[in-house]
Formats: C-alpha cells, sequence, structure tokens
C-alpha cells in the first residue's frame, strides 16, 4: 500500500513539475514574442460643452513611447503608420520616447521617411520624452520629428482653427524628469472658454495641470506598466507613472488618457498590457 501510494505521489509531482515548467514557458514565450506585437486601437468619445460644434467628429490619434533599438524595428514602426494611415485622423500627436537610447541608434536617416508618411489634415505635434532628451538626444529628436512633419511643441501651444473660426488649443510640455517644463508660459494667452488639450509625457505631471485651465491632458511614459497581475496591477511603474498608468482618470476638471504606448524599455516584455494607438473623437456637448 505504501509503495502504491509513494508511486502515485511521484508520478503526481512530476506531472505538476512538468506542468509548472510548461506555463513558466509558455509564460515567457507570450509575454516576450506575442504580446509586445499584439497592437490594440482603443476608441473613446471625449464630449464637452467648449467643443465648438465645428469640431464634432474630429479625431485625434496619440501613438506614444516607440523605444526604437530596444526591440523595436523600422519593421514594426512601418507598419504602426500604415495602421495610423488606414484610421485616418484628423490630427496626430506623438507623446515622446521615440528613440530608446538616441546616441547609439543607427539608424537615425531611416527613422524620418517613416514618420513623413503619417498623414493628418490638421496637422502632426510632438513632445519630449525622457529618452527623447537622454543619451545627448535633445537635437536628435527634434530634428528628426521636425524634417518628418510634426510641429515640436516645447512649452507652448498652437490653435487649430476651422473655416467657420472655430478653435481648440494643443498645448505642448517639456519632458517633468530632464527638461524645463514651464506651464505658465504655456497656457499664456489661453482664453478660459477655449477647449485646450495637454500633451505631457508623464502622467502624474496631471496633478500641476490641473491648476491651469487643461480640459484633456494626454500622456504616455508608463507602459500599462508593461507586465501586470491579474487582480494587483502593474509590478511597477517608472517615476511620475505611479499614480496614474494606464487609461482615463479624473483630476477635478482635467480628464487625463494615459497610454500604453508601443515599445518596451529595460525588459522586452508586456504581460495584459498590450501596445495601444488611441483614437478620440471630439464631440461638442449642447447646453442643457
Amino acid at each position: 500500500m505504501t509503495q502504491i501510494n509513494r508511486r502515485t505521489f511521484l508520478k503526481k509531482s512530476a506531472l505538476s513539475l512538468l506542468g509548472g515548467m510548461f506555463v513558466a514557458s509558455f509564460g515567457y514565450y507570450y509575454a516576450r514574442f506575442i504580446e509586445p506585437s499584439r497592437l490594440t486601437v482603443t476608441e473613446h468619445s471625449i464630449v464637452h460643452p467648449l467643443i465648438p460644434k465645428g469640431f464634432d467628429g474630429v479625431t485625434i490619434l496619440q501613438f506614444s513611447d516607440t523605444h526604437l533599438g530596444h526591440y523595436y524595428s523600422l519593421d514594426r514602426l512601418s507598419h504602426i503608420v500604415k495602421r495610423i494611415n488606414d484610421i485616418s485622423p484628423d490630427l496626430v500627436v506623438f507623446t515622446g520616447d521615440l528613440i530608446d537610447a538616441p546616441n547609439q541608434y543607427p539608424y537615425i536617416d531611416d527613422i524620418i521617411p517613416i514618420l513623413s508618411d503619417i498623414r493628418a489634415p490638421l496637422g502632426k505635434f510632438s513632445i519630449y520624452g525622457n529618452h527623447d532628451h537622454g543619451g545627448y538626444g535633445t537635437d536628435l529628436y527634434r530634428n528628426i520629428m521636425e524634417r518628418a512633419g510634426f510641429r515640436m511643441l516645447l512649452n507652448e501651444h498652437v490653435m487649430i482653427e476651422l473655416i467657420d473660426n472655430s478653435k481648440i488649443a494643443i498645448a505642448g510640455s517639456d519632458d517633468l524628469m530632464l527638461g524645463k517644463p514651464h506651464f505658465d508660459r504655456m497656457f499664456h494667452q489661453i482664453s478660459p472658454s477655449t477647449y485646450t488639450i495637454l500633451l505631457l509625457h508623464e502622467p502624474d505631471g496631471a496633478m500641476k495641470a490641473a491648476r491651469y485651465p487643461v480640459h484633456l491632458q494626454l500622456s504616455g511614459h508608463s507602459h500599462g506598466g508593461q507586465i501586470q497581475l491579474p487582480f494587483i496591477g502593474p509590478l511597477i511603474t517608472p517615476p511620475l507613472a505611479i499614480q496614474y498608468y494606464e487609461g482615463f482618470y479624473k483630476i477635478q476638471d482635467l480628464t487625463l488618457y494615459v497610454n500604453r504606448g508601443l515599445g518596451t524599455t529595460r525588459m522586452p516584455f508586456r504581460f495584459l498590457s498590450p501596445p495601444e494607438l488611441t483614437v478620440f473623437t471630439l464631440k461638442h456637448q449642447p447646453p442643457s
């Protein structure tokens, strides 16, 4: 009897061990090779009474955190650009971290024609992330984006105006970690009655942005934690993406959206945090 039980125990132990090894191997393969390529396109409506009637139905596409060079190739970037053009947004914004280590990346000139292909009739806008300043990349990044047809916003804003004279404001901040943000300069001369969108790489900056007449903040930086666990959430998020790491948040009168980004950094894994393109459709809210 003892011998049979012992055999059964050893058999079950061996099966459990093999099962655990299989799950661990599959989990590694999925997080390393499958989920990082599982691009998701999320769509949201932004409804606000200050959005002019002329902007009702205008679409804004946000992409972020490609981290080229850190397991993110130019072929993958080309695929992203094709998806963006298939969506046909009116306006495109990039919220930082184009290259993982700018001074080590050997294909700088090859990025420009790819990003140049992005079509957006109301304009293409970009801001600095921490990796864009890091690795002596400040001027390098700006040169890439401007040559690709993006308007770099550095503590400034632009007015997007339609033929009916209706307009909204797009403001862009320097990076909070390695740049020199200047909020007063960004929002100078924007009327409080103008619907204003802020591009700010680090989402936790929303606590400060909420003190200004900003209605929507679009951020990246967090990668959604890259690795999340059910019922627990992200295992770790970078500095200034601790409070807000994914999706929508409300801070006083400010709506914040945190995009999960496209690439990875430090570790080439994603689990329960797939790469993301986000499409926002602006909606005028009539007075009640």
